[in-house]
C-alpha cells in the first residue's frame, strides 16, 4: 500500500465493493525463498469478511494449507502512466496513479465436498455478468467428466482480516491539474482502463 495517507482514504466497504466487483485477485503466500503468487478468481461474501477461491491440486500453495497459513489477496484496478507535462505546473516528476486493495487474512483449506457447491456459485456469479447469454452450469457436462475436472481442483476459504486499499488518483493535486491530467490521460494513457481512471481521478472530491 502506497505510504501517503491521501491516497488511503477510502472507506472499507468501498475497497470490499471494488475487490468483488473485480472478483479476480492475486494471491500471495509466505514461503521459503520466494513469496508463492496464484491468480485466482474469487467470490466475497456479503458481510466482506469471507472469500471463497480453489486451487490447482498441485499448487505448491496447497501444500502448505495442512493448517490455516496467513496470506494476502491483491486486487488491482485500472492504472496509467502520468506525465508530470500534463499538470500544467512546474517542478513535477512522472508518476503512475492506480487502484488496489489488499485483503489480508488466513487461507484455509475447506472438505473436497465443498468443491461442487463452490464451481456452482463462481459460475453462477460470472455467467451472470454475461446477460442476456444463456448461463452455462455444470449440468452441461457428462457427470464422469465433471468429477475427474473437480478431483483437480481444491475448495479454499480466506478468512479477512484486514482491508487496505490505495486509489492514487492524483489527490495531493490542485483540482486543474488533476482534471487536465485526467483528460491527457484518457486521450494518451499507457496502462490498463485508462478511462475507468480518468473517470476516477475527475470524481475525486
Amino acid at each position: 500500500m502506497h505510504p501517503n495517507l491521501a491516497f488511503r482514504g477510502e472507506s472499507t466497504a468501498r475497497n470490499l465493493e471494488f475487490a468483488r466487483a473485480r472478483g479476480f485477485g492475486v494471491l500471495a503466500m509466505a514461503a521459503q525463498g520466494a513469496p508463492l503468487i496464484s491468480h485466482v478468481p474469487f467470490l466475497l461474501n456479503p458481510a466482506g469478511d469471507v472469500v471463497e477461491l480453489h486451487l490447482v491440486r498441485s499448487n505448491p500453495i496447497v501444500r502448505l494449507l495442512a493448517e490455516p497459513v496467513p496470506g494476502r489477496l491483491v486486487v488491482s484496478g485500472p492504472d496509467s502512466y502520468v506525465s508530470p507535462d500534463w499538470y500544467g505546473m512546474e517542478e513535477q516528476v512522472p508518476t503512475w496513479n492506480y487502484v488496489a486493495v489488499h485483503l489480508v487474512g488466513r487461507l484455509e483449506l475447506r472438505p473436497q465436498e465443498e468443491m461442487r457447491g463452490l464451481l456452482d456459485r463462481l459460475s453462477a456469479e460470472f455467467e451472470g455478468r454475461l446477460s442476456p447469454k444463456v448461463r452455462w452450469v455444470a449440468d452441461k457436462m457428462q457427470p464422469e467428466g465433471l468429477e475427474r475436472m473437480m478431483r483437480m481442483i481444491v475448495p479454499c476459504r480466506f478468512r479477512i482480516e484486514d482491508v487496505q486499499g490505495t486509489w492514487k488518483l492524483g489527490q495531493n493535486k490542485p483540482d486543474a491539474a488533476r482534471m487536465g491530467a485526467a483528460e491527457a490521460l484518457e486521450k494518451a494513457g499507457t496502462g490498463a482502463e485508462v478511462a475507468a481512471l480518468a473517470a476516477l481521478m475527475r470524481a475525486v472530491s
